[in-house]
């Protein structure tokens, strides 16, 4: 699947420009990377807005149509409003086919329903990690990564070594082997009700 957004090249730089844009709709947006200078663009508030909902704009290569050409990017970062619906400020990296990268990819729980820890144990799914950064080249990027929980039973865990990744793409994890899932042991209700004295 290919994600496009639209975007145009800005010369007027600075915090008061950077408003007038905003008053009128538009983003204020930089591209860098790729052995090109970095160059300050605009986005459409509500394309970008809109676009950012979804998960797989965040971990994509992305093809952004700048004053008619094509380039391939990658979202970096994003500033929002503090209370606001608002987006501030984009963060796009050029990419190159040939060139590796580092992306930030959400991590999918599956089966977490018909675990044995959860199904027959009463446990609940605990995950310290929502995603991992990977490195990899352009089109071997994945959107997510599916964690299976079905086979995990209670006080069991997956680590990042245990996930099924696709060819070409490595976790760049701190720590040797982080733990991205556990079902946690809940106590069961007998137990509660033995330590409970009676009324």
């Amino acid at each position: 699947m290919t994600i496009k957004f639209n975007a145009k090249a800005r010369d007027v730089q600075g915090s008061s420009a950077s408003r007038r844009l905003r008053r009128a709709g538009s983003v204020p947006a930089i591209v860098f990377g790729g052995g090109a200078a970095p160059q300050q663009v605009e986005v459409d508030h509500n394309e970008i807005y809109h676009a950012l909902r979804n998960e797989a704009f965040h971990s994509s290569v992305l093809s952004m149509v700048l004053d008619g050409a094509t380039q391939a990017v990658i979202l970096k970062d994003t500033q929002w409003h503090p209370y606001k619906q608002q987006v501030l400020h984009l963060d796009f990296q050029r990419v190159d086919a040939t060139h590796k990268i580092h992306v930030k990819v959400p991590l999918h729980f599956i089966n977490a329903d018909i675990a044995p820890g959860v199904k027959l144990e009463g446990g609940m799914v605990s995950h310290p990690y929502t995603e991992l950064t990977v490195e990899c080249l352009p089109g071997a990027l994945p959107e997510f990564i599916e964690v299976d929980l079905k086979d995990l039973k209670s006080g069991a865990s997956i680590h990042v070594s245990n996930l099924t990744l696709p060819a070409g793409v490595k976790v760049l994890a701190h720590g040797e082997d982080p733990v991205v899932a556990t079902i946690l042991a809940i106590r069961g209700g007998d137990e509660a009700a033995e330590e409970t004295p009676a009324a």
